[in-house]
């Protein structure tokens, strides 16, 4: 199945890549100086970069990624990112975002 690239702000977009009620992929790709804003849900999210560069903030302690990192979130964890280098975040999230849907 093909899913469609959706806006999801300035600079950024989202594509489900393959998903099933337990367990969702998706690609990210971000601008430089693109913005994930800051967050939270019930889902685990695994996210590894691509490609780029990115700073994450989870619970107010900053992360620095570049590709080939990866970074867990834990469910409900308030998150956000700054893309410091275009790039693409490819993340999964158990279970599904069906909202992503």
């Amino acid at each position: 199945m093909e899913y469609p690239i959706k806006s999801t702000g300035p600079g950024v977009t989202r594509q489900v890549l393959a998903e099933n009620s337990d367990l969702m992929l998706v690609a990210f790709r971000f601008e430089t100086g693109a913005k994930g804003d800051l967050h939270n849900h019930p889902h685990v999210q695994a996210t590894y970069v691509e490609s780029g560069r990115f700073a994450f903030f989870v619970e107010g302690t900053e992360h620095e990624l570049g590709t080939g990192d990866s970074l867990i979130i834990p469910s409900q964890a308030n998150h956000s990112c700054v893309c410091l280098e275009a790039g693409t975040l490819i993340d999964t999230f158990t279970p599904r975002r069906a909202d992503f849907l």
